[in-house]
């Protein structure tokens, strides 16, 4: 019996480390997956012309000095600066768009519209699920009224019919968890309702917002498919159509600065998240909650 109870613990502290083990293992390997695109444009950034259709050269590692030359050419013979500002201006300015919208339309959703006001969210969410393929012709339809053709003002128009849909449901969730008594307590203080709500209401709802703006954000800067469609010139264009169609010509492909160009787009949603991603991760959970 003795031996068996001194036994015991030892074998499940065993358990247990090969869990943790197993745990960690895992853990590494999927950081691994996640990080080697990181790492391909990093390394492919600053390699050789030739270093890379060397056969024997190294894929994962430097087999010739490094060069500075594709970044370089990135900003000294393309638009690549330009096309960056015009991703930060439209992302900006779909971000404003989206707060305003989706702000007051989800408090109202979530506090004043009784009990259609969540099957009015469920119509509203379902039309951010509608393919953007299929919203091809009318866009193209609403952009030429507009006069916005072949300019970045078109995708200031077009992003926000899909941010604010989901950032509108995406804050419901929010605005339900703040509780009623609150914004009550602050008009019986002599607040109007829109006082209350800026007062007592929003501060609440920061983390909420800040999810908003992440995700708005990252959005616009990485959306590919409207953006490919509806502007050509070159100067009108965002980061990330402006490198692949103006680095790739015909079956040439200019390996070095279209991955530098690549790592530096992602550099600013990276610091993006780095900053936020707790307020990101706790909006998203707190809606999944709901």
């Amino acid at each position: 019996m003795a031996a068996t109870s001194l036994g015991a613990p030892g074998r499940g502290g065993a358990g247990r480390l090969a869990g943790r083990g197993v745990f960690y293992l895992v853990i590494a390997l999927f950081t691994v997956f996640a990080a080697l695109p990181f790492y391909v444009m990093l390394i492919t950034a600053f390699k050789r012309n030739s270093d890379f259709f060397d056969p024997n050269a190294n894929p994962f590692w430097f087999s010739q000095s490094p060069t500075l030359e594709h970044i370089r050419l990135l900003f000294q013979d393309t638009l690549f600066v330009r096309w960056l500002l015009n991703s930060f201006l439209v992302g900006g300015l779909v971000v404003a768009i989206t707060l305003v919208l989706a702000v007051p339309a989800a408090y109202s959703l979530a506090r004043l519209a009784g009990s259609w006001g969540e099957a009015l969210a469920i119509g509203i969410f379902l039309t951010y699920l509608i393919p953007p393929t299929l919203l091809f012709l009318p866009f193209a339809k609403v952009i030429a009224f507009l006069g916005l053709q072949n300019s970045m003002w078109s995708l200031v128009v077009a992003y926000p019919t899909f941010t604010v849909p989901f950032c509108t449901w995406l804050l419901m969730g929010f605005f339900k968890g703040i509780p009623a008594d609150i914004e009550e307590q602050a008009m019986v203080d002599g607040y109007s309702r829109f006082g209350a709500f800026v007062r007592a209401v929003l501060p609440l709802a920061v983390p909420g917002i800040l999810t908003v703006v992440v995700f708005a954000f990252t959005l616009s800067m990485s959306e590919f498919v409207y953006a490919l469609t509806f502007v050509q010139d070159s100067a009108q264009k965002t980061v990330s159509i402006g490198v692949p169609t103006e680095l790739v010509r015909g079956d040439v492909f200019r390996w070095g600065p279209l991955l530098a160009g690549a790592l530096i787009a992602s550099i600013p949603v990276a610091v993006l998240y780095t900053f936020f991603i707790d307020h990101f991760v706790a909006g998203l959970t707190a809606v999944a909650g709901e």
